[in-house]
């Protein structure tokens, strides 16, 4: 399948290139095929594995590229309203101030998936939001984050990143641990987003570098977006 790939998008990126380095990748080509379809394997695969591939909706229902946020650190982040971990919009909004004039922005998507922590209107999450903790980084539209019909960003930030573990010393982790392991021995080994406030870290390239389960102090979330910021 990655061989047909390769061959499948192989005129198109000769096409693209039109320089003296063309002509030589060519005579590569000719000379070594295999070698070169792996070449050009590889770069396509790379090109799909950022963010910027994928458009998500506003709260109003308009499309919005990530492409938007190129060159930006992102903190991408599923939330509830009525959750143990909702009051952590409050450190979340202190990141933003802090960090947004250096090039950080956090995506706010609510998801109703975990406890059914999340209802309401898309309107009446924003306006919670606003009046309990002012926040003012964007927010979208509902999503689901787990299965089948989970938007596509998001099953791409679960390939990406697996689960990170919990910090057990939250007083909420040993609850969710139980009820996980309850749900399913093997949780711990799946990829899927296990509770709201999980927050996927996105360099400047749109490359997805960490995930941080909800009980993950806000001190260690700061620590690497400074160093994505240098």
């Amino acid at each position: 399948m990655v061989v047909a790939y390769a061959k499948a998008h192989l005129f198109t990126f000769l096409e693209v290139k039109k320089s003296k380095k063309t002509l030589l990748f060519t005579s590569f080509l000719y000379l070594c095929p295999k070698e070169c379809i792996l070449i050009v394997t590889r770069h396509f695969i790379q090109r799909m594995k950022t963010v910027y591939e994928f458009s998500v909706k506003d709260r109003k229902g308009k499309d919005v590229s990530l492409k938007e946020y190129a060159n930006e650190v992102l903190l991408i982040v599923n939330t509830a309203t009525k959750c143990g971990f909702t009051p952590q919009y409050d450190e979340l909004e202190a990141l933003y101030k802090k960090y947004h004039a250096q090039g950080f922005e956090i995506l706010d998507f609510p998801c109703n998936q975990f406890g059914q922590q999340a209802p309401g209107t898309d309107e009446s999450i924003h306006e919670f939001c606003k009046l309990n903790f002012g926040t003012e980084f964007p927010r979208f539209k509902k999503v689901k984050v787990n299965g089948d019909d989970a938007d596509p960003l998001f099953k791409f930030l679960q390939e990406q990143k697996g689960f990170a573990g919990w910090d057990m010393s939250h007083k909420i982790a040993p609850i969710l641990d139980e009820m996980l392991s309850k749900e399913d021995p093997d949780y711990k080994q799946k990829p899927t987003i296990k509770w709201n406030f999980t927050k996927f870290l996105i360099n400047k390239k749109g490359q997805v570098v960490a995930r941080f389960e909800p009980t993950e102090k806000i001190e260690n979330i700061a620590k690497q977006i400074e160093e994505l910021l240098k």
